[in-house]
């Protein structure tokens, strides 16, 4: 019996310590668009960007690994794909253009200096 109510004491104190890690995504309303910050379920923070009202992305989004390393920089104009987005792995530096929402121009280089 003691071994029982021991696992579940830890079962319990497991738990509370993980949700204790968990953050809640939050969505602020600022002017006509809304911010959003959103995290894994290990409470890291995943992207921030914005969107409009009537739930299109707009302006800049960020990505971040679980390290909390910048893995992308997006644009967008009213649910369209727009300027030139930079995608990082490690040492390299993938930079995509967009006109009209398509691929127009994918340039990769090495930022190792």
């Amino acid at each position: 019996m003691k071994k029982i109510i021991s696992l579940l004491l830890l079962v319990l104190i497991s738990s509370v310590a993980v949700s204790q890690n968990t953050k809640n995504n939050s969505y602020i309303l600022e002017g006509d668009v809304i911010q959003a910050t959103l995290y894994n379920q290990d409470g890291t923070l995943a992207q921030t960007g914005y969107y409009t009202k009537d739930n299109k992305l707009t302006g800049e989004w960020i990505s971040y690994d679980l390290q909390g390393d910048k893995t992308a920089i997006a644009t967008y104009k009213n649910g369209e794909k727009v300027g030139t987005w930079f995608f990082y792995r490690g040492v390299i530096l993938q930079e995509v253009s967009f006109v009209d929402s398509r691929i127009a121009n994918v340039t990769t280089r090495n930022i190792n200096h």
